[in-house]
């Protein structure tokens, strides 16, 4: 009878041991702690999104500025391009006008002739020409590089 007395004690603390086991069960604290786990989650994933679209946002800046600065810089060789055409133009009157006094001052000696010096203020009158027009370009260049800065202030 000790032995039953012994084994019914025995199964006794065993049901106690489970009843407290299910009492604590890991499943509620896991259950608890999944539903912690997936509202983090969720606000990770919205917090990605937003960042998924900051970024996009940012790239779409980014392309936006790229163009503006191409478009900026074809438009700065373009009036470059003029302004190096106006200076060619120049360089060309100078030498014509150049010419054209070398030629006065060999005919000085003799007399000038009416058909020289006609010639000559009309080469002085292109030089003139050109050179107002190669400070117009110069101009334009400096007015469009200072015009962002302005603008910017």
């Amino acid at each position: 009878m000790s032995d039953i007395s012994t084994l019914e004690n025995r199964i006794t603390s065993a049901l106690d041991r489970i009843r407290v086991g299910l009492e604590n069960r890991p499943q509620l604290q896991d259950t608890a702690a999944l539903a912690d786990l997936q509202t983090a989650l969720e606000a990770e994933r919205a917090t990605n999104a937003t960042l998924t679209q900051r970024i996009t946002d940012l790239k779409e800046q980014l392309d936006g500025q790229r163009a503006t600065q191409t478009a900026q810089s074809q438009s700065q060789q373009a009036r470059l391009a003029a302004l190096d055409e106006e200076l060619q133009k120049l360089r060309a009157a100078n030498l014509s006008l150049r010419e054209m006094n070398d030629k006065l001052r060999a005919a000085g000696s003799g007399g000038v002739s009416p058909e020289l010096h006609d010639a000559s203020l009309a080469a002085e009158v292109a030089a003139l020409e050109a050179q107002r027009a190669a400070d117009m370009a110069e101009m334009d260049v400096i007015i469009a590089e200072l015009r962002p800065l302005i603008t910017e202030g």
